[in-house]
């Protein structure tokens, strides 16, 4: 969407010039502040000293850095913004910065007295932080007034039109003001629409949503009760992540979730935010940073392992070293999993079939791989680039989600992460070999979505490792 990244793009140009103004005036007082013998030169000769030239070029991109990982500029952190939230995310990131600049270039003045050097700190600390907070607010509290005066908004399409939801759009029309979300359509996917419009909102009767999202410019989507039941709604939301869309529902499907809800606003028509699982956009970025170093790690370091894989497994019995499969990942964007290839050649010639724990045609070295989970190695590959997670509910085939997702209409909501190599349902329980198991597995995934942190997947880590030592994979 062009506005949400204008805006990303705004926050970050922001950011840049505030802090390299704050650092010069952080300079500028710093001269005033040190003895005269320490200085021994003018203010303009001090300011174009090599140290501080070299500073004035090299901070404010690395606070950047700081305010990236923070998830100022993530897409879903973009917009509706806290100013409460601004200004403790920029106090926060600005007292980080001001630690690692003071150690790292400033500690090692001489000053004689240790009361300088605190006034040093606090002196950077309000330098850094002054600047980019009064800039902050004052670009969120311009979003507040463009979305009241109706100035900026979301196309937004409503998935239900019967007249028992007339009230509930009413509501999310009237919040338009406070949310931004324009309501510009509704689809009756059950047929128990009465006229071509609700409310005076324009009625469409399809069963392409993407196509109708593409011709309207959709922008964001509210999915509300449907004739179908939770089972119905399960299905809807299912293909909607693949629309890679804000998406929301009402509180009354709240019993959808297993998750805890994100609400958008407690002033207005509550919706419950299920784009994304409820982590904070700081965790989301350090996960991402730790999966891509490990990832990056294991494939250099485990080479040699690999490699030796991949010629018993050429060895063992006839085909290609890898296996690849299409596999359903993060807002259901599908994807080729790579691992070792542990069955026979065409061992699925007949649909999909899910290995059980003697299956005939899992060869030799498959056996032993799969126990120590020695096939799942080149999925550090999938997680380099984005499409896997180190830790995240396992991925599967279309074929089998949509079989889930009629015993369980929740399993929509694990689409909300990156599918991961290993996963509290893993750790728990181990690989499934049919409906029932898998179904069994999911419930422990679900808890991983309501808990997810890194905490918990340093926990999951730890016990996947455990795992492999002893041999308990099946």
């Amino acid at each position: 969407m062009k506005q949400i990244t204008y805006q990303r793009i705004k926050y970050a140009v922001s950011d840049l010039v505030t802090v390299a103004v704050g650092w010069f005036c952080f300079n500028v007082l710093r001269f005033f502040t040190l003895p005269p013998d320490l200085v021994q030169t003018s203010l303009s000769g001090f300011l174009l000293s090599r140290p501080l030239v070299l500073g004035q070029l090299v901070v404010p991109p690395c606070m950047l850095v700081l305010y990236a990982i923070s998830g100022s500029y993530n897409r879903s952190n973009t917009l509706y913004k806290s100013r409460l939230d601004e200004v403790l995310n920029t106090f926060i990131v600005s007292f980080i910065g001001m630690l690692g600049i003071f150690f790292a270039a400033l500690v090692n003045d001489n000053i004689p007295e240790r009361v300088t050097n605190y006034e040093l700190m606090l002196m950077l600390l309000g330098c850094l932080f002054i600047p980019t907070a009064v800039a902050r607010l004052v670009i969120v509290t311009r979003n507040a007034a463009r979305i009241r005066r109706g100035a900026y908004s979301m196309k937004t399409l409503v998935i239900g039109a019967a007249p028992s939801l007339s009230t509930k759009l009413d509501r999310i029309i009237s919040s338009r003001i406070n949310t931004g979300l324009h309501v510009v359509g509704c689809v009756d996917i059950d047929g128990t629409a009465e006229g071509d419009t609700l409310d005076g909102v324009p009625v469409y009767r399809t069963d392409d949503i993407a196509g109708l999202c593409r011709s309207a410019g959709i922008q964001a989507i509210i999915v509300m009760p449907q004739e179908g039941g939770l089972s119905q709604v399960g299905e809807i939301i299912n293909d909607l992540y693949a629309l890679d869309l804000p998406l929301f529902v009402t509180p009354d499907l709240h019993s959808l979730m297993t998750t805890k809800p994100r609400l958008t606003s407690v002033t207005t028509e509550p919706l419950v935010d299920i784009t994304n699982a409820n982590i904070p956009p700081v965790a989301v970025n350090l996960k991402r940073i730790a999966d891509v170093v490990t990832s990056a790690l294991a494939l250099v370091v485990l080479s040699p392992v690999m490699l030796a894989l991949a010629i018993i497994v050429k060895l063992d019995s006839p085909g290609p070293v890898f296996y690849t499969q299409r596999r359903i990942g993060y807002h259901k964007k599908p994807f080729m999993i790579v691992k070792f290839r542990t069955m026979m050649v065409n061992a699925e010639a007949n649909g999909p079939v899910l290995a059980t724990e003697h299956d005939p045609r899992v060869t030799r070295s498959g056996h032993v791989m799969r126990k120590y989970r020695l096939d799942e190695l080149p999925q550090f590959w999938n997680v380099l680039k984005g499409e896997m997670s180190i830790v995240g509910p396992r991925p599967e085939r279309d074929y089998y989600i949509r079989q889930l997702l009629d015993r369980h209409p929740a399993y929509s909501l694990i689409h909300q992460v990156r599918p991961g190599i290993t996963s509290w349902g893993v750790v728990k329980f181990g690989y499934a070999s049919n409906i029932d198991e898998m179904m069994e597995r999911l419930y422990y995934d679900m808890l991983y979505l309501e808990n997810v942190s890194l905490a918990v997947d340093l926990k999951i880590i730890f016990h996947t490792v455990n795992t492999v030592i002893r041999g308990r994979g099946k």
